[in-house]
């Protein structure tokens, strides 16, 4: 197995790869397709295995150059993002948040001019995905995450709770709020499956009603919005509709909630942990979430 002593030519493998050709990536590298071309056939040579199959007007990779693709690809963002933060020297004023897309819509970003209004001198780098977070390719200083959760925990933000809610368009006119008792009346909106449902009415001894479970959704933030549309009832987590309620766009059902093992950690890239911008962050968030509980409690 011979050792790879020299990175020369990563950035046009990165390159062809992405494009699928070696003119492209020349346009890309301001190269030419030769030059591209000469480069991967080095890289080849020295990693002793093939990374492109050649055709007339293309290339593609082969089954070893997919797996190095992926590594290069991200070795070289990390590589790119550590540049571009030294070179700006705002390593301190940007704080790069990553989270799911649910909690951005409908909780972070609602509320987050509250914290740039206390640190008016940090950029907000905000990058919503529900797929894992590295935090040690540096793309992200903090994340939080939606998941199974546990009492003691020191990551644990929020222990989530699900939450029965409805448009106040759906009430009667003198009507003053739903009920149990109303469910049957109305679909009964659910994310990707019914089973917490089932748990809740099992919980407040409902089962034998005849329900409507008609209407799936993927994500949290999409069905609190379908809530708020009036399409139905939903049984949704407290922290998501949170906003809505306050708002008075949502109302809540009184009822017994289900047990639920799902909420909020806060994750941190361990080389960041110690900055003043991740600790203000993490205080702040704290604060939120701590007040959300307090209206989750008296709520009870």
């Amino acid at each position: 197995m011979k050792p790879l002593r020299t990175l020369s030519g990563l950035v046009d493998f990165d390159c062809a790869a992405r494009w699928g050709s070696f003119k492209l990536a020349a346009q890309e590298l301001h190269k030419t397709p030769a030059a591209i071309s000469q480069q991967v056939k080095q890289l080849e040579e020295n990693l002793g295995f093939a990374l492109f199959i050649r055709h007339a007007r293309h290339v593609t990779l082969t089954a070893k150059g997919q797996e190095l693709a992926v590594v290069v690809g991200r070795m070289l963002a990390e590589l790119r993002a550590k540049v571009g933060a030294l070179q700006g020297g705002d390593e301190e004023s940007v704080l790069r948040i990553s989270t799911t897309h649910s909690f951005a819509i409908k909780w972070l970003v609602p509320r987050m001019h509250r914290f740039t209004k206390l640190y008016p001198e940090l950029d907000i780098r905000l990058d919503s995905n529900d797929a894992p977070v590295d935090l040690e390719d540096d793309s992200s200083d903090v994340a939080v995450r939606y998941g199974p959760v546990s009492d003691g925990d020191p990551a644990l933000l929020f222990r989530e709770r699900l939450i029965a809610v409805y448009s106040p368009e759906l009430l009667a006119p003198g009507q003053a709020e739903l009920t149990l008792a109303d469910l049957p009346s109305f679909p009964l909106l659910y994310e990707n499956s019914t089973e917490s449902w089932l748990q809740l009415l099992n919980e407040n001894k409902a089962l034998k009603g005849k329900y409507d479970f008609s209407r799936g959704y993927s994500h949290w933030g999409v069905l609190a919005q379908a809530a708020v549309a009036g399409q139905g009832i939903a049984l949704v987590a407290y922290g998501i509709a949170f906003q809505d309620i306050l708002k008075g766009s949502l109302k809540q059902i009184s009822c017994r909630s289900a047990p639920f093992g799902s909420g909020y950690r806060f994750m941190v890239n361990r080389s960041k942990e110690n900055m003043p911008k991740v600790q203000r962050f993490r205080a702040w968030l704290v604060a939120e979430m701590n007040e959300m509980q307090r209206a989750l409690d008296q709520g009870m």
